[in-house]
């Protein structure tokens, strides 16, 4: 007998390229190579050969190099995820969008708005996709709550919280002098000011006043630590929102989100890893996450899932787009304009937290909201005195 021939589309995978072998890129390059179906983990690259070599030798990626010249002129790289520190964030997404790379950027995408900016625009000319690292939003939890506001759950938004508490330990914070100034907004809360942004859809961040020390390590608040930091957001519809956020939280990982509104109240979060809990002698007791990439595992790898659907989808590749499946609804993927509110607000809180005063928004850049206003809250005007 002989096969009869028919014809199948094969399936093309998304070719990315990591750059940046650290703690995040490893896990990013992990996920790639193991956990997104529709895409393959081509090439890796970090001036630290020892790191890419032993990450590639995990992985069974072939192509390595300290040069991330090398994977943006290679033709077999569709995408790039950048997984460096952030002083090299801007000028990677330009260089990546002018070799005609899809670029999926770990978050801020720079360390100003001018540097932002030139980076979204160096994307928007050459067509390629952009998006950036705030997995919150594809974390079940934070998706299902921004549902129920959606579907107007808690009617209009008055109050919002977001905090971000980093696992410690009771030694405290390992190397303190070496965390750079502002890191707490530009680096941790900026997860928080883009959730409450998300939450709050329509509205854009007018007046932030932040409070901050260094609690946790007070001998290096000399050099510029800040630790511990809460800071209030003011926003164009009125609602209020607070952030918190410390570094060395002794029962593990918590993050957590919240929304009040006329209407009712919608949370998510938990530092619990399961909701199994013992009862005995010594008390009531619970398993914690020690680690954002336990806590947001299936947040990191649905975020890239997405980003690798829209990449096959604008190369026009077999297959379909791949969206955070555990997620209750489509999640609106990070871009540009939410990159761009959120650093807005980390640079606000920054200023707010030298001076002690509160700060405009439009001081530091003037924003547009990344989505409209839901239909349930489009008749509630702004408040008095309030930019609607």
């Amino acid at each position: 007998m002989t096969y009869l021939q028919h014809p199948v589309q094969a399936e093309q995978p998304v070719r990315i390229a990591v750059i940046g072998a650290g703690w995040i890129g490893k896990f990013h390059a992990e996920s790639i190579a193991h956990r997104i179906p529709n895409a393959r983990l081509e090439a890796i690259a970090d001036p630290a050969l020892s790191a890419v070599d032993e990450l590639a030798s995990g992985l069974g990626v072939a192509k390595i190099s300290t040069d991330a010249a090398d994977v943006l002129a290679d033709p077999d790289v569709d995408a790039v995820l950048i997984a460096t520190p952030l002083r090299f964030h801007a000028a990677l997404i330009k260089a990546a969008a002018s070799a005609g790379k899809d670029v999926f950027c770990e978050k801020p995408g720079g360390r100003t708005i001018a540097e932002l900016d030139a980076a979204m625009d160096a994307a928007a000319s050459a067509g390629v996709v952009l998006r950036f690292g705030f997995n919150r939003r594809y974390s079940s939890d934070f998706a299902a709550a921004r549902k129920l506001v959606d579907d107007g759950a808690v009617g209009t938004p008055q109050l919002l919280r977001s905090l971000t508490r980093d696992p410690g330990t009771e030694a405290g914070i390992s190397h303190p002098e070496r965390i750079a100034p502002g890191t707490i907004f530009l680096e941790t809360l900026i997860h928080d000011f883009d959730t409450l942004n998300w939450l709050n859809p329509g509205a854009v961040p007018v007046k932030v006043h932040a409070v901050a020390d260094a609690l946790v390590a007070p001998e290096a608040k000399s050099a510029g630590l800040l630790d511990t930091a809460v800071v209030t957001i003011t926003y164009s519809n009125g609602a209020i929102a607070v952030a918190e956020a410390n570094f060395n939280a002794l029962y593990g990982y918590d993050v957590r989100g919240e929304v009040f509104g006329s209407a009712g109240m919608v949370t998510a979060g938990t530092p619990q890893a399961t909701n199994a809990t013992s009862y005995t002698a010594a008390g009531i007791v619970t398993e914690t996450s020690r680690l954002n990439i336990h806590l947001f595992h299936d947040a990191y790898t649905a975020e890239l899932a997405a980003f690798a659907g829209d990449v096959a989808a604008r190369r026009g590749y077999a297959g379909e787009s791949t969206t955070a499946a555990s997620s209750p609804a489509p999640v609106a993927a990070p871009g540009g304009v939410d990159a761009r509110n959120a650093l807005a607000v980390a640079l606000a809180a920054f200023k707010s937290a030298e001076t002690g005063l509160p700060v405009e928004v439009s001081e530091i850049a003037e924003l547009r909201a990344a989505e409209p206003v839901p239909k349930h809250a489009s008749a509630q005007p702004a408040p008095a005195g309030v930019p609607a």
